[in-house]
């Protein structure tokens, strides 16, 4: 087997650092690494001899050997230059005192000695270009499957960029961010260059433009407040004590319902520790934000007044098929159920699911006639016609029955009740808008609406209302007529007794 000799004279130790280097710099497994070269010169060789060429590659990283065989077959008439080589071209190559013969295979060997020479400084070049890029998506998409098993875990890292809608965090060598949306409320201010900071992976994406993966960190997700517990109580991170429902406003308060899953242990307890210890981490990592524990119940109605906690629930009332519950709260503790600008019902209504309204404890009423203006004397009248005398009353009628008073419509409806509901510190549950949105209105209260219907038994014509407007006029003629008969007749009446009378008076 004819065989063309190359000498190898470049530094091995050389490029085993370098492959050692690029491995450990791009955080690359050598086999991977083995491979994409391997695969970028059969690229150039490919180029060079033909995409139909025979030839083997041999890469080792650990001795630090490139070698690539080239192998056709001589011939006396080349007819396919990619596969053979004619006899004279390959005794060219031949060893001194040697010669090939048409029928013996030609190996042609090509080593980092003569690799520039054999392929040229183009196609070296394209070589490197090609060997990057690969190098480059590989990075890319190690880190993008590193990180997508991390999402949910929570990271330290070290800020090196404070910009004006995110942070620019630098975890093991790899760029994450945290926008403004994910930071805590009020804490905007103290994040500042090479300060250490601590967040849970929430999303990672691939980049459109081809650049590296964008790492979305967060402190003001349900998620890092989850992570932070089973870190600071072993109890939740063992499964004694699981986590059930978070709801939350960053850096203002969180409400955590949790259960234990053993008799013996108290799932509130736990997570409060000695003397506060546990929830007193999380607190100050959090900014001092309040948390409320709340132990988890099967019964609606008893988790409802365990979420409003810390205000003492009267009573619930609850309708499951609306999700709604009406809960009743003494006076004193109406303040405590409604928290700093609602916050407290408006969190316990995330976090159990119903949509609540407060009522003060004794049913708080007014009398309607303290809106007798707000309804109109006509509207009022015909409400105290139904016995509906007090505020609590028409919020409690049925809205279908309302609807059916004249000039009641939905729109007049809903103002009247928030009118009322401001009055009472409550605001209107979506379920009773739906309710009367979605009413369907008997009434009919027009002539013109009269008219038609009666139309409808004879004939469908424009005149119906101008005939029926003609006959209320006639009719309201006739009645003036004979108001007018009846008080004159009455006028008679008392004109003749007091002529009488006043004859008995002269004869007296």
């Amino acid at each position: 087997m004819a065989r063309k000799k190359a000498k190898h004279t470049i530094d091995k130790k050389m490029i085993i650092e370098a492959f050692a280097d690029m491995a450990k710099s791009k955080n690359i497994d050598r086999d991977l690494l083995q491979g994409v070269l391997e695969e970028t010169l059969s690229m150039i060789v490919r180029k060079k001899y033909g995409m139909e060429s025979n030839f083997d590659i041999i890469v080792n990283m650990q001795q630090g050997d490139i070698e690539i065989y080239m192998m056709r077959d001589i011939v006396d008439e080349v007819e396919d230059p990619e596969l053979q080589i004619s006899v004279e071209q390959a005794n060219l190559h031949a060893p001194e005192g040697e010669e090939f013969e048409a029928g013996e295979e030609f190996i042609e060997e090509i080593t980092l000695d003569n690799l520039a020479d054999n392929f040229g400084r183009r196609l070296i070049a394209l070589a490197s270009q090609n060997l990057n890029q690969k190098i480059r998506d590989i990075e890319k998409d190690q880190i993008y499957n590193d990180y997508v098993n991390k999402v949910g875990d929570i990271i330290i890292g070290e800020i090196y960029q404070v910009r004006r809608n995110d942070i620019l965090v630098l975890h093991d060598k790899v760029e994450v961010r945290l926008p403004r949306e994910e930071q805590i409320h009020g804490e905007t201010y103290r994040y500042k260059k090479n300060q250490t900071i601590k967040a849970v992976v929430k999303e990672v994406r691939r980049s459109s433009q081809g650049g590296h993966p964008d790492i979305i960190i967060s402190r003001a997700s349900k998620e890092y407040l989850s992570r932070l517990f089973e870190v600071e109580i072993p109890e939740i991170y063992d499964g004694i004590i699981q986590i059930k429902a978070i709801e939350r406003e960053a850096g203002e308060r969180s409400k955590v319902a949790v259960m234990s899953f053993d008799d013996r242990v108290d799932p509130v307890g736990a997570c409060v520790g000695m003397k506060g210890i546990r929830i007193h981490s999380i607190v100050r990592e959090l900014n001092n934000e309040n948390i409320d524990l709340v132990e988890w119940s099967e019964d609606d109605a008893e988790f409802i007044k365990r979420a409003l906690s810390p205000a003492k629930i009267k009573e619930v009332q609850i309708d499951k098929e609306t999700r709604s519950a009406n809960v009743v709260v003494p006076d004193d503790q109406v303040s405590f159920a409604i928290g700093k600008s609602g916050q407290n019902v408006r969190l316990a209504s995330k976090l159990t699911g119903y949509n609540l309204t407060l009522i003060k404890e004794g049913g708080e009423d007014i009398d309607l006639d303290e809106f007798k203006v707000e309804f109109g004397d006509d509207l009022y009248d015909e409400l105290v016609s139904m016995r509906i005398e007090t505020a609590r009353e028409f919020l409690e009628t049925a809205p279908e029955e309302l609807l059916e008073i004249e000039g009641m419509s939905k729109q007049l409806l809903l103002e009247l009740r928030s009118i009322i509901l401001i009055e009472f510190d409550e605001r209107e549950s979506q379920a009773m808008k739906d309710r009367i949105n979605n009413a369907e209105i008997g009434y009919i209260d027009s002539a013109e609406s009269v008219a038609t219907t009666d139309n409808k038994k004879e004939d469908s014509s424009e005149a119906a209302p101008v005939e029926t407007e003609e006959k209320i006029k006639e009719v309201t003629r006739e009645v003036a007529v004979e108001t007018e008969a009846i008080t004159k007749e009455a006028t008679k009446e008392v004109a003749v007794e007091t002529e009488e009378n006043e004859d008995e008076s002269t004869e007296k």
